[in-house]
């Protein structure tokens, strides 16, 4: 099987369920480069948190952040696909009408939000969001920076509350179930596979050639984008219908685990 990327998603993928990297990832992706295969975090978290997640291999790999509304090699933005502010306005008016839900507005140097007494929403954003900034009015600044992507929270209850209340935005942006407590608005037509595919466009590889792991529904277009997608055995069930082939779960190894397999790649 010749393999030139592997893209992957994080949270319920890449990650534990206590949030941890496998000891053999770094490893792993040393010997796949040395091989010319390049690995690419795939994920609805922003760039910079990807970056200190990797800080051993950062300028190593390639990122598909903000659910593919922003792509880089290294230090090198290759993409950065703003939504248009009226749409922003739009999405933040929304939020602030749900009781419990906060936004906050994905920018090229981090991550803004207004909110700074729910602990619950401050720990998660934490999770996601290395670079963060408090402001007090979002609507300001939708109004005067490129937002990439707005991310919305509502702890426990993004499909139940979230999906029905922003379903209308589906005519105008893309909307995304990202887990238990987000989802995500961007560009019409903006998800992981299609970042995916601008990074085979730069770097000349087939879709053939790409390997994809993920677990939940705003990995599905990157599944469908290339040629060997893995859903995770503790993906959502869509997700694994739609798979091409099921792997372990995140905390066993999976994604390690069946590339090491699929590759001939031993340990060493």
């Amino acid at each position: 099987m010749s393999i030139k990327l592997i893209a992957a998603d994080l949270d319920g993928t890449l990650l534990t369920s206590e949030r941890k990297l496998s000891p053999d990832l770094f490893p792993l992706i040393g010997e796949l480069r040395g091989r010319g295969v390049r690995f690419a975090p795939a994920s609805g978290r922003q760039y910079y948190n990807l970056r200190e997640l990797f800080a051993p291999i950062a300028d190593e790999l390639l990122y598909i952040s903000e659910n593919g509304a922003m792509v880089c090699d290294g230090a090198e933005i290759l993409s950065f696909e703003a939504m248009p502010p009226d749409e922003v306005v739009r999405a933040v008016e929304a939020a602030r009408s749900i009781p419990k839900t906060h936004a906050i507005l994905a920018c090229r140097e981090g991550g803004y939000y207004e909110n700074r007494t729910d602990t619950v929403f401050l720990e998660n954003m934490s999770y996601y969001y290395a670079r963060r900034h408090y402001t007090d009015d979002l609507l300001a600044v939708a109004r005067s920076q490129p937002v990439c992507k707005v991310a919305l929270f509502c702890s426990r209850s993004a499909e139940r509350v979230l999906m029905p209340a922003f379903r209308p935005f589906a005519q105008t942006s893309q909307v995304a179930l990202s887990g238990a407590d987000w989802i995500d608005l961007m560009r019409p037509g903006m998800n992981k596979g299609l970042a995916v595919r601008t990074i085979c466009g730069r770097l000349g590889i087939a879709p053939d050639e790409c390997m994809a792991f993920g677990d939940y529904l705003n990995d599905l277009e990157l599944l469908q984008a290339v040629g060997e997608s893995y859903a995770m055995a503790n993906g959502h069930e869509a997700l694994r219908s739609a798979a091409k082939h099921i792997c372990p779960s995140n905390d066993d190894d999976g994604v390690c685990r069946t590339i090491r397999r699929t590759l001939g790649i031993d340990k060493t």
